[in-house]
C-alpha cells in the first residue's frame, strides 16, 4: 500500500490503483450530526434519521511521527480540529486509528475509490444479494423479516399484522466489512449503526452513526489468501465434533414419546441419524405465531419424562441429544426469579427490571455486561442444566434482540451494545463449553452475529426462512447466506431443511422439503426443523417418499464425510469456508463473480441446488479451465459453459473435477444412485 501526500491532497493506492483519494474538491471524509428514531417490535426495527448537518473535511494536514503518520482533518484551513487519525502502514495495507474527534460529531462518512467493473461482497451474512454493487446495506442486527420482499403478499401481510415484513438488507448477522474484487478487504471497527453504500460508479460511501475506532484496509494476492487474513483478524472456529458427520440431525418438538417413535421410524428407513434436536426440552407455549418454547432453560419432565435416561440410551446407540437456549428468561419461569433476585437482569430507566414483549409473553434480559451475570448464566444454565444433563449441543438463539432502551451495568447505551450483543452471547456459550473441557464434543449454532463472532460461534445457521421457494426468503437465500458469511471467515454454515416460518397460508410441501434436503447433504451439517406450525407443514415422517428421500440424502452425507472432515480441518486452521464462492478457486473466470445460487464444496465439488419449484432439469455454470464430471451420470463436460442436466429428486446437480484426488469417494457416491 502506497501513501502519498502533497498540498492538502492525500492518496492511498495499492498496486498502482487508487484506493482512497482526498482533495479539497473531492474530499474522502465527512462529518455530521443527526437524530435517529428507532422503534423495536419483536426483534424488528423501524429506523429513521433526521440529519441536521453533513460537512466535508476538505483540509488535511499530514505529519510524520515515530508511531506513524498523523492525519488532521478540518472543514477549512482555519477551522478547529475535527478529526485526527494515526495512519500506520502494514505490510499488506494500512490501519487508520481515530485519535480525537470533535464533541458534536455523531455521523461519519468515508469514501473509497471504486471502478465500474468492481464487485463487492460481504457485509456479514446477506440473504438476497451476494454482489453488493448497486445497493446500500444498513448494518444493524435484527430479525430479517418474513418474506423480505415488499411486492409479495406474505411480506405485506407480515408488515400489516406484525410489523415484520423485512427488506432485502435485513439480516441477523451484519458486519461492517466488505471484500472487493480488487483483492482487498475493508473493515470499520464500530458497533454503531452503519450503512455501506455501493450505488456509485466511482466511489463506495461508508456511513457510521458515531466515530469509529479503526479503519482497516488489507490486501492479498488471491481471494483465498484474503479470506485467511479476514478470519485471522476476527478469530477462527474449532472443528465440528466428529459425531456431527454421522448423519442428519432430526429436529423434533412434540415431546419424548414422539422423539423416540420418530427415531425408530428413521432407523427403520435406513436413515443415518447423528442426533435428535428437541428444542422443546424446556416445554412449550402456544401463541398466535405458533408453537413457541417455554423460556425457562431447564428440563421439563412433563414433556420429557425420562430425558436423562433417554440421553444415556441415545449415546449408547451413537446418537446425540441437542436442545435450545437463548439469553432471555420468561417471567413465569423459575430462573427469572433467581436472576432478578441476584440483580442479573437489565433494568428500565426507573431501575426496575426491564420486561420485553416477545409476542404474547414477557421476559427479562440477562445483562451480559455484568461479569457476575455471565458467570451465573454459564454455571447455572449451560453447565448445570444442559451439559451435566448430557446435551451435546443446542441452538443459541435470539442474539439480535437486545432492546435499545434498557439500562446495562457497564453504563454504555444499549444502542451501542446492540450490535455487539451477538458476540457477547456467542462468547458465553463458547466459554461455558470450554470451561467444561467439551469443545471437541459439544457444539452450538447461532443465526445472529457481528464482527468477532467468528472467534466464538462454531456453526452458523441461516435463520428463519419461509417454507417456500421465494426469491428473498426461500431456499435460494441460504446459499447466498453461506457464501457471504463464508467470506467473513465463518467456515461452517447450514440451514433448517424445509425452512421455518409458516404464516398467512404459506405452508411447506414435499417438493420443498426434498430439494432442501438435497442441498443440505452437500453442506457442513444436515438438520431438519418441524417449523413454527408443525401440524400444518409436511414433515418427513408424514410422507413415505419424503422419508425415503431424506434417508437417501443422509446416507450420501455420511459417505461424503471423509471429504467434509478434511474441509472442516482446513476451515478451522485457515478460516476458509466449506461452502465457497466459485471465484475463490476461479479468479480469472469473471462469470463466477456474480453467481450466488451455486457453490463449490471445497475445491473439488460443484453444487448447484434446484431452488425453484417444478424443475426436473437444471442449468449449471461450469467454471473455466477444468474438466467437470457429472456426479450421477459420469458424463464429462468442458468448463466455461452452461449445461442443462437432469435433476430428478435425489440426484441434485453436482459435479466434480476430473483430476480430483477424491475420485474413488465420488464414484462411491454415484454408486448410491
Amino acid at each position: 500500500m502506497q501513501v502519498t501526500y502533497q498540498r492538502d491532497q492525500l492518496r492511498l493506492s495499492m498496486g498502482g490503483e487508487d484506493l482512497l483519494v482526498h482533495t479539497p474538491e473531492s474530499p474522502a471524509f465527512f462529518i455530521g450530526y443527526g437524530r435517529e428514531k428507532m422503534e423495536m417490535y419483536c426483534g424488528n426495527f423501524e429506523i429513521q434519521d433526521y440529519l441536521e448537518s453533513r460537512e466535508a473535511l476538505r483540509h488535511v494536514t499530514v505529519t510524520d511521527g515515530e508511531a506513524g503518520v498523523q492525519l488532521e482533518l478540518r472543514r477549512h484551513k482555519d477551522d478547529e480540529l475535527q478529526l485526527s487519525f494515526q495512519l500506520r502502514s502494514l505490510e499488506d495495507g494500512i490501519k487508520l486509528d481515530i485519535q480525537s474527534a470533535a464533541n458534536d460529531i455523531n455521523r461519519f462518512w468515508m469514501r473509497l475509490a471504486a471502478d465500474e467493473q468492481e464487485h463487492v461482497w460481504g457485509c456479514g451474512e446477506q440473504m438476497s444479494y451476494f454482489n453488493l454493487r448497486g445497493r446500500h446495506f444498513p448494518l444493524w442486527t435484527s430479525e430479517p423479516g418474513v418474506g423480505r420482499d415488499k411486492t409479495t403478499y406474505v411480506t405485506w401481510q407480515s408488515d400489516v399484522v406484525n410489523r415484520a415484513g423485512g427488506d432485502y438488507y435485513n439480516t441477523n448477522y451484519p458486519q461492517p466489512t466488505f471484500v472487493s474484487s480488487r483483492r482487498y478487504f475493508c473493515h470499520i471497527e464500530t458497533y454503531d449503526y452503519a450503512d455501506f453504500d455501493f450505488r456509485q460508479n466511482t466511489f463506495h460511501e461508508l456511513q457510521v452513526w458515531g466515530v469509529p475506532a479503526t479503519i482497516l484496509l488489507r490486501s492479498a494476492p488471491t481471494f483465498l489468501a484474503l479470506v485467511e487474513k479476514i478470519s485471522a483478524t476476527f478469530g477462527r472456529q474449532p472443528q465440528l465434533p466428529d459425531w456431527v458427520y454421522n448423519g442428519v440431525i432430526l429436529g423434533l418438538k412434540r415431546g419424548q414419546a414422539h422423539a423416540e417413535t420418530m427415531l425408530t421410524e428413521a432407523l427403520n428407513q435406513d436413515m443415518a441419524v447423528s442426533a435428535l434436536w428437541c428444542e422443546d426440552w424446556t416445554g412449550v407455549r402456544e401463541t398466535s405465531f405458533g408453537t413457541r418454547l417455554f423460556w425457562d432453560w431447564r428440563w421439563q419432565p412433563e414433556r420429557y419424562p425420562h430425558l436423562d435416561r433417554l440421553i444415556t440410551e441415545l449415546r449408547e446407540r451413537n446418537v446425540r441429544f441437542l436442545g435450545y437456549v437463548n439469553p432471555y428468561l420468561c417471567v413465569d419461569g423459575r430462573l427469572f426469579s433467581e436472576a432478578e433476585a441476584a440483580g442479573y437482569l437489565a433494568t428500565d430507566e426507573q431501575g426496575s427490571t426491564a420486561l420485553v414483549d416477545f409476542g404474547e409473553f414477557k421476559c427479562g434480559v440477562v445483562d451480559f455486561t455484568d461479569e457476575a451475570a455471565c458467570t451465573w448464566f454459564k454455571d447455572v444454565i449451560i453447565k448445570r442444566e444442559m451439559l451435566e444433563l448430557g446435551l451435546s449441543g443446542w441452538m443459541a438463539d435470539f442474539g439480535e434482540y437486545l432492546p435499545i432502551d434498557v439500562q446495562l451495568s457497564n453504563g454504555i447505551s444499549a444502542k451501542q451494545e446492540h450490535n455487539r450483543w451477538p458476540v457477547r452471547w456467542a462468547q458465553i456459550n463458547a466459554e461455558a463449553i470450554a470451561e467444561s473441557g467439551l469443545t471437541n464434543e459439544t457444539t452450538f449454532f447461532m443465526r445472529a452475529g457481528y464482527s468477532g463472532v467468528q472467534a466464538y460461534c462454531p456453526l452458523l445457521w441461516a435463520g428463519d426462512q419461509s417454507v417456500d421457494f421465494s426469491r428473498h426468503d426461500g431456499l435460494g437465500t441460504v446459499i447466498c447466506a453461506a457464501l457471504s458469511s463464508g467470506l467473513m471467515g465463518n467456515a461452517f454454515h447450514h440451514s433448517d431443511i424445509g425452512g421455518y416460518t409458516s404464516l398467512f397460508g404459506n405452508t411447506r410441501n414435499a417438493e420443498l422439503h426434498m430439494r432442501w434436503a438435497e442441498m443440505a447433504a452437500f453442506t457442513s451439517v444436515m438438520r431438519t426443523h418441524e417449523s413454527n406450525r408443525p401440524t400444518e407443514n409436511i414433515q418427513w415422517f408424514d410422507d413415505a417418499e419424503v422419508a425415503a428421500h431424506l434417508a437417501r440424502m443422509s446416507r450420501i452425507y455420511v459417505s461424503l464425510s471423509p471429504y467434509l472432515k478434511q474441509l472442516g480441518s482446513e476451515g478451522s486452521a485457515l478460516g476458509i469456508p466449506v461452502q465457497r464462492a466459485m471465484f475463490l478457486h476461479f479468479e480469472s473466470d469473471l462469470e463466477c463473480y456474480d453467481i450466488q445460487d451455486q457453490y463449490l464444496l471445497g475445491p473439488d465439488l460443484l453444487v448447484a441446488p434446484v431452488h425453484q419449484a417444478g424443475h426436473l432439469d437444471w442449468s449449471v455454470y461450469l467454471p473455466q479451465g477444468v474438466e467437470w464430471v457429472h456426479l450421477w451420470s459420469g458424463k464429462h463436460y468442458a468448463g466455461g459453459q452452461h449445461v442443462l442436466v437432469p435433476a430428478p429428486f435425489g440426484k441434485p446437480p453436482v459435479f466434480y473435477r476430473s483430476d480430483s484426488d477424491w475420485l474413488a469417494l465420488f464414484a462411491a457416491l454415484a454408486g448410491q444412485a
